[in-house]
């Protein structure tokens, strides 16, 4: 991960509100420590190379009148309070004020919170919560967007939100470059994260809130209705993973903080609920519920990271399947801290499962770091078969292969490919290290054939991909293959390697009679600096061949002229044992001063490559 998102430092009167009913936006919450304590927690995260957004509620506002900013709209015009009257200042389903966004100090006022927190405490970004009820008059209330553009540009366009959230976007991104802000909207509103300057909000992104509803959907179907996994639709996953606009990127997410906090259910516990307690031990075998939970656990995360948004969200761990909610001091646990916490302690015991599901996580983050592919713009999805219950995917350089069948296996199963070559596996779900059975080997090699074959994404035939290739593909495991790089030509490798164009033998080296090292200039070059007649004067070099590039700039640095250099020397040279010996003083005059050496062979074409040469 590369970024921490921080939520509820706003103040808050009330804490079971988990941070959202804001009394004052622009204090610190005390329940966490005093101001100087989040700069210094801004500042570690800095030091670590992260991050930090910050959860702003410029949405809606606490009801309090005596501790809140709600306390001062009394008394004065409509047109001056800070809140609007009737439905356009009261959000009935959180109990909560909305602003008066057409005011123009309630503008200064959210505009100044948003400046202050980047430059009093380092904030990178922010995520902007709730603000489908800005968008609209009816604030999104008992309201199902289609995806019709009527929804989004009509009469219940509050066209004064829109134009302080243009503002506030318009306001980061000139002032503070390379800010990140983030919306959290459930309508869809186009252009929500295109520029200000082409017509847009300005956001750099969403959350792609549909993703987690459809996981936690199906979970609690399996949990409470008897759904069976053979029942779960490949089509209706991919169709919500991948039903977003390409042109504003998304951040995907597996399951919400409401799922994490009292109220519901994280992921691992719809999938194993009290068996975590008892079951998670690697001393004992895992129960069918453990060993199901486990596996579709890390297959969600991983399908929802590789096509589900051009960035992945975790809220803290869940990413090694923490058991238990946050449960915030309220009435209804009489004001207890017991649970108010996560616990750390599980993923680093090594002997608990939790271990083997922190462990995948991490490999999960080191493939993007490895390959990019969150960033990448290609995303193709060639098959998602319900009745194999087979995914195939691709995204960026990387093939992904999900099969959520709870009980078969496919050997050979042929799976469309983009590019041909070699491939090989990068990431499995089902490797010893992640808790899983390992029934891949991952040191195979797969080789792609011409012409991919014939798929179908629920009942869309896909066109086929240019190549096919023959894979093992488990029951409830996903396997993840990256193209191996051809060999390069040894002599392009080389000059590569070296920082240069090409390499050119210029100048020989040969012994006169005297046993003295001489050195001639090819091409009717000049003699070597410090020679008479092409001799060296009182200089020992040992009897070895060298060579010199054309600019000094172009010699390779790690190129040691104490070192025997064998560059370009042929293998079918005799043993040192079989050369003709040195020639004595008596047996070899001098060569003619316009003797020129005969260069030696130069490489033209791949048919002259040693084959060895490495």
């Amino acid at each position: 991960y590369n970024t921490v998102q921080l939520m509820a430092v706003q103040e808050h009167a009330y804490y079971g509100s988990f941070g959202y009913h804001v009394t004052s936006p622009f204090a610190v919450s005390s329940r966490c420590g005093d101001p100087e304590s989040l700069k210094y927690l801004v500042d570690k995260a800095h030091g670590m190379g992260l991050r930090v957004l910050l959860d702003v509620i410029h949405s809606h506002a606490s009801c309090n009148v005596e501790d809140g900013i709600a306390g001062f709209d009394f008394g004065q015009p409509t047109a001056d309070s800070y809140f609007g009257e009737g439905d356009a200042g009261y959000h009935w389903l959180w109990d909560s004020r909305l602003y008066n966004y057409e005011n123009w100090e309630v503008q200064r006022y959210l505009l100044s919170n948003l400046t202050y927190w980047v430059e009093e405490y380092g904030f990178d970004g922010f995520r902007f919560d709730g603000i489908t009820s800005m968008l609209y008059n009816h604030h999104g209330l008992q309201m199902e967007f289609s995806g019709d553009y009527q929804q989004y540009f009509g009469l219940d366009t509050n066209v004064s939100a829109v134009n302080y959230l243009m503002l506030a976007n318009d306001l980061l991104h000139e002032a503070y470059p390379g800010i990140e802000v983030i919306a959290e909207d459930v309508s869809g509103m186009p252009t929500l994260c295109r520029p200000v300057k082409e017509g847009g909000i300005g956001f750099d992104s969403r959350l792609a809130m549909a993703i987690p509803d459809v996981w936690t959907r199906l979970l609690k179907q399996s949990r409470e209705d008897g759904l069976r996994d053979e029942d779960w639709s490949m089509h209706e996953i991919i169709a919500t993973l991948c039903n977003r606009r390409y042109s504003e990127k998304c951040v995907a997410y597996a399951e919400s903080h409401d799922q994490s906090i009292v109220g519901s259910k994280t992921n691992a516990f719809w999938l194993m609920d009290a068996e975590m307690y008892d079951g998670m031990s690697t001393f004992e075998p895992a129960s069918g519920v453990v060993e199901r939970g486990m596996a579709l656990h890390k297959m969600i995360r991983l399908i929802t990271m590789a096509i589900g948004g051009e960035g992945y969200l975790n809220f803290m761990g869940n990413e090694f399947g923490h058991p238990e909610w946050v449960d915030f001091p309220r009435e209804g646990n009489e004001w207890s801290h017991d649970h108010c916490r996560r616990q750390w302690n599980l993923a680093d015991t090594e002997y608990l499962r939790y271990s083997l599901l922190n462990n995948f996580d991490k490999q999960m983050m080191r493939l993007d770091e490895m390959h990019k592919f969150l960033a990448h713009p290609h995303q193709f999805v060639s098959s998602a078969c319900d009745t194999r219950k087979i995914i195939v995917a691709e995204r960026g350089p990387l093939l992904f292969v999900f099969n959520f069948h709870p009980t078969e296996t496919y050997t050979d199963l042929e799976v469309g490919v983009g590019m041909g070559g070699k491939y090989r596996i990068c990431l499995d779900t089902d490797a010893f290290d992640f808790g899983g059975l390992g029934r891949v080997m991952h040191d195979a090699e797969h080789f792609t054939s011409p012409g991919g074959p014939v798929t179908w994404v629920g009942p869309y035939e896909q066109e086929p991909r240019p190549c096919a290739m023959k894979v093992t593909s488990p029951a409830r495991s996903a396997q993840v293959y990256f193209k191996v790089p051809e060999l390069e030509d040894p002599m392009a490798a080389a000059a590569r390697m070296a920082g240069v164009s090409g390499f050119k033998e210029v100048r020989v080296s040969a012994r006169d009679e005297s046993g003295e090292h001489r050195q001639f200039a090819s091409q009717g070059g000049p003699p070597a600096p410090g020679s008479q007649g092409g001799q060296a004067q009182g200089q020992q070099v040992p009897n070895q061949r060298r060579r010199e590039v054309i600019d000094p700039a172009d010699i390779d640095p790690d190129f040691s002229p104490g070192r025997p250099d064998n560059f370009g020397v042929q293998s079918r040279a005799p043993p040192p044992q079989a050369r003709p010996a040195a020639p004595s003083q008596s047996s070899a005059p001098l060569p003619p001063s316009n003797y020129r050496p005969v260069v030696r062979k130069e490489i033209v074409d791949d048919s002259n490559i040693d084959p060895d040469f490495r």
